[in-house]
């Protein structure tokens, strides 16, 4: 018997074997069951994603002799003169070949004679576009009352060519793309059944390359198995389709990362060796860095079906999230330039170098390998049938078996990245951490041991104990999201040592000192000019930083979400502020419960307002992980969660309310110090309002 290709001997035979197009099956499998069809219908979508398909089985329902149902048998003989294509109650018209009015003509001719052997006498018409005019004006009055023996099936991929005379006759049903996804799902349950060894990345490639067709997927898979000599894999068929290999695209977004222009021109150098698709590799590195800015907003939103969140999540720590969005821009408008380069490769360069211009060289150089981390992804994450075995039963392997990541361990953003700080490396820090605001230039005093040396023996200094890791670093300049500093606040509390005082100072009233000349370190001819700048205390000294052992682990402990509880104040809303701290989540579903607020008891509920702004994220998991953490909190409780605008303050709504009080009263505090002004007025100075933090 000759090879039948993959498309045509995987071509669905019934409606639940196709893969998507819901919203169409629904409506058609109703139809049939309710006995309401209608005389004229109309598929329209990308090539290879399943309209005649449809139609086909659609005739089949029609007129199976068991009766016309969603589910025909598949043994009498009108279903298998369907399936084979010789069913002379089915006539199939290839539109682009008969566009003329008389081929028309001469079909309708036939149209009032009964079926020869069928219930009813189906046409199918595909590309049904490619008619000429006069044929659409022939074809409108039967298609608008046809007899009740004639069911028309009209296939096209551009409906925008057909008279709104014709749409307007047939009930209209759009087919969807098919996502990556669905493709790489069938893909692995043909190649299994078809005892066919392949590597799940392959499978990833070949759905790509598709662009949405699961024809064209399974027209390449029977062309990757030729290239392979009866396997697929990930090698085989980049080498096919001349695709960049992703190991090298996440190289190279490393090394973007880095900021380093002469390893960006290397690779670049090294990727032209392979004659690559400029605009492919730019698509790629747009793909990586969407992925990595929802890893920095929503981290359990990265999902390991391409086996590279890992290599995802360490390139969204090492870039700020301006810097990401500032390369996904260029990058997505270097696509249009590209083509008015003289040379691909030279177009592709300045695209890279011109990201590097208008970037900040950042303080740290990050230290990235994210194609060692796919790679170790990629071993975690064994092929769903190993090229070198076969399945051996097809029918016990379900699809994707191999394929979890339940297994995977998450990657802690902060302990994987984070590089311990010392008094050495206080200095990199950038302009807006407020530690590099407090340190001063000067020396210790000779009684009081240096910063990099350990204290002696002896009664500790005044100590200022800061409970908020958010002073020393912020979120935007370590490229990690607001929610994940919030999380990961430290165990033990900061300590920065203040040198003693002078003789002078100590009998000064603590009222009468000026705060802001602390944070400006205001040298001692300015403070001669004020008041009370001769009573300041001296500047700090350098602060003590966490030992590499505190920084280095994730700073928050596990503890038992009920230990605690019975110390805070009763849930109410004015306190449901307190009580969502000790909620045992994380990620989005701690998003949303810091997006809620309490409203109280109704009916014997617990009333919850998730505010509307959540809505893209909010869903009946999300929902149910925050209902069972709150009755960890509150046992037995009955829960009512709203989507709706929140009637009280949420937690965060609180946190952004108090965060602008405090910038507010910093900006306040600075307006009115004599210093500040007296340096604006003698000096000319201006002060920065966007550079202003408050202290808390």
């Amino acid at each position: 018997m000759s090879y039948q290709v993959l498309a045509r001997k995987w071509r669905p035979r019934f409606f639940d074997e196709m893969v998507g197009q819901e919203h169409v099956l629904r409506a058609l499998i109703n139809a049939l069951n309710e006995g309401r069809l209608h005389h004229a219908y109309l598929f329209t979508g990308t090539r290879g994603v399943g309209k005649t398909t449809i139609a086909r089985i659609l005739a089949k329902c029609l007129n199976c002799e068991q009766g016309v149902s969603a589910r025909p048998c598949g043994e009498c003989s009108s279903c298998k003169e369907i399936a084979e294509g010789r069913f002379v109650d089915l006539i199939e018209v290839d539109a682009a070949s008969r566009t003329r009015v008389e081929d028309t003509r001469e079909l309708l001719d036939n149209v009032q004679y009964a079926p020869t052997r069928g219930r009813y006498k189906v046409y199918l018409i595909d590309e049904v576009h490619m008619l000429s005019t006069h044929s659409f004006n022939a074809l409108l009055k039967t298609l608008e009352e046809p007899p009740e023996h004639v069911k028309f099936l009209l296939a096209t991929t551009d409906p925008q060519k057909l008279p709104v005379t014709v749409l307007s006759r047939c009930l209209q049903f759009s087919l969807k793309n098919m996502t990556p996804e669905r493709i790489v799902e069938y893909l692995g349950k043909v190649l299994q059944a078809e005892k066919i060894g392949y590597e799940e990345p392959a499978l990833w490639s070949l759905g790509r390359a598709a662009q949405g067709s699961m024809r064209d997927a399974l027209s390449l898979t029977d062309q990757a198995i030729a290239y392979g000599e009866g396997d697929v894999s990930e090698s085989h068929v980049n080498a096919m389709l001349g695709t960049m290999d992703r190991g090298r695209l996440f190289r190279l977004a490393g090394i973007m990362a880095k900021g380093d222009a002469g390893e960006i021109l290397a690779e670049t150098a090294s990727m032209a060796e392979h004659s690559p698709d400029y605009d492919e590799i730019i698509q790629g590195l747009l793909h990586i860095w969407h992925r990595a800015s929802l890893a920095q907003v929503v981290p359990d939103a990265i999902e390991n079906t391409e086996g590279d969140r890992e290599a995802i999540l360490q390139l969204s720590m090492a870039m700020p999230a301006e810097d990401l969005q500032l390369c996904y821009q260029i990058a997505l408008q270097g696509r249009k330039d590209l083509a008015l380069a003289p040379d691909p490769r030279q177009g592709f360069e300045m695209i890279l170098l011109r990201m590097l211009a208008f970037r900040p060289a950042p303080d740290v150089v990050p230290e990235l390998d994210l194609e060692s981390a796919l790679e170790k992804k990629k071993s975690l994450t064994p092929s769903i049938a190993p090229i070198d075995s076969a399945p051996e039963d097809v029918n016990d392997t379900p699809a994707g078996s191999g394929s979890t990541t339940d297994d995977v361990p998450v990657v802690t953003p902060l302990a994987e990245n984070e590089t311990p700080t010392t008094p050495q490396e206080a200095e990199p820090l950038p302009p807006k951490s407020a530690s590099s605001e407090s340190v001063p230039n000067e020396q210790p005093a000779p009684d009081q041991p240096a910063p990099d040396q350990p204290a002696p023996d002896q009664p500790a200094p005044d100590k200022i104990i800061s409970p908020h890791i958010d002073e020393l670093v912020q979120p935007s300049e370590v490229g990690l999201p607001v929610e994940s500093i919030d999380e990961l606040a430290p165990s033990a509390p900061i300590v920065t040592e203040i040198a003693p005082p002078s003789g002078d100072s100590l009998d000064t009233p603590a009222s009468s000192r000026t705060p802001i000349a602390d944070i400006l370190n205001a040298p001692a001819p300015l403070a001669d000019h004020s008041g009370t700048a001769s009573q300041a205390p001296e500047p700090p000294s350098v602060a003590t930083q966490p030992s590499a052992t505190e920084t280095s682990t994730p700073v928050r402990e596990e503890h038992n979400p009920a230990e605690g509880v019975e110390n805070l104040a009763p849930l109410a809303p004015h306190t449901w502020y307190q009580w969502v701290e000790y909620l045992p989540l994380a990620g989005l579903p701690m998003a949303i419960a810091k997006n809620s607020a309490y409203i109280g008891e109704e009916d014997g509920l617990m009333v919850f307002d998730v505010d509307t702004a959540q809505s893209a994220l909010y869903n009946d998991s999300q929902k149910s992980r925050v209902e069972s953490a709150l009755r960890q909190l509150v046992p037995g409780a009955k829960i009512l969660m709203t989507l709706r605008p929140p009637r009280g303050e949420t937690p965060e709504q609180r946190r952004h309310r108090l965060k602008t009080e405090a910038l507010y009263g910093a900006k306040h505090a600075i307006d009115s110090d004599p210093v500040v002004n007296q340096i604006i007025n003698d000096m000319g100075g201006q002060v920065l309002e966007d550079t202003v933090r408050p202290n808390t």
